[in-house]
């Protein structure tokens, strides 16, 4: 999952080396956090928040259908 978010959002920012992307796991849970330059933000983030949760849906539906849960945060 961390690959995924990683290269969708290097391919929307236009400072791709400043983008970080860590992944904390929590029992069943697991946390993605994403981090880009200040200027960045708003391209990842997107009118309304829509890029945003594109990037979450497309995340969640490469988890699958398991137990476990997977939440992305930009940061």
């Amino acid at each position: 999952m961390k690959e995924l978010v990683e290269v969708i959002a290097k391919s929307l920012v236009d400072k791709p080396d400043e983008v970080v992307v860590t992944e904390k796991e929590d029992g069943r849970n697991t946390v993605i956090e994403l981090h880009v330059a200040e200027g960045d933000m708003g391209k990842v983030i997107g009118k309304q928040g829509r890029i945003a949760r594109a990037i979450r849906t497309v995340v969640k539906a490469a988890a699958g259908n398991g137990d476990s849960r997977v939440d992305v945060e930009i940061i």
